[in-house]
């Protein structure tokens, strides 16, 4: 058989120390949560490669932080869910640099090659609360009529971000209902994409 020994072979990133963070836990935190427990040292081994990071310590980690050993690692070809603005009691701001989120199991068990948008909500607007995480998928314009009366994030000039119920589509102009309690309807002509709401992450 002929291979291909051109073809780039994927590099697996190791995402402990990203999730560790996420969740608020330092090394010795982890390190105590995990059965049985183990060193702080150990655990940064582990992060940084110093040390395997075998299948038996992917469960024993994966089982400490709470989520599926296997997205303790993902491929550099694999998308990254981008946490890219904050909701709070005025318009959605941009990041000044995209953050990656921690994507949940289930989403990442679909496998279908699609990167999704982040929205993190830092105030109480309408029925999200604070520490919310909306989770978008990228639609064509296009195909915003699929998406009336879904929750929306849509893109701006300047770097801003409209997000709010999606209500009405004439041609190349949306119209987008604020979140916000007492805002006007918006209308954005020609936006490059809409980012249509899937999920909500809260915590507990």
């Amino acid at each position: 058989m002929v291979q291909n020994l051109n073809r780039k072979m994927p590099y697996m990133i190791n995402r402990i120390r990203e999730i560790r963070k996420a969740k608020g836990l330092t090394l010795s935190d982890l390190a105590e949560a995990c059965t049985p427990p183990t060193t702080a040292q150990t655990i940064g081994r582990l992060e940084t490669g110093m040390r395997n990071l075998s299948i038996k310590w992917m469960d024993r980690i994966g089982t400490a932080l709470g989520v599926d050993p296997e997205i303790l690692v993902r491929s550099d070809e694999q998308p990254r869910a981008q946490i890219v603005a904050e909701l709070g009691l005025g318009e959605p701001e941009a990041l000044s640099t995209a953050r990656e989120a921690i994507l949940p199991t289930e989403i990442a068990a679909r496998g279908d090659g699609a990167a999704m948008l982040v929205l993190e909500v830092t105030a109480s607007v309408g029925e999200y609360r604070p520490g919310d995480m909306v989770w978008l998928r990228q639609i064509q314009p296009d195909d915003a009529g699929a998406a009336i009366n879904r929750d929306c994030l849509i893109p701006r000039t300047g770097g801003r971000f409209t997000f709010g119920r999606l209500i009405d589509r004439k041609g190349t102009l949306v119209g987008i209902l604020p979140s916000q309690a007492g805002n006007k309807q918006q209308v954005i002509d020609n936006p490059p994409w809409i980012a249509v709401a899937t999920m909500l992450v809260r915590p507990l």
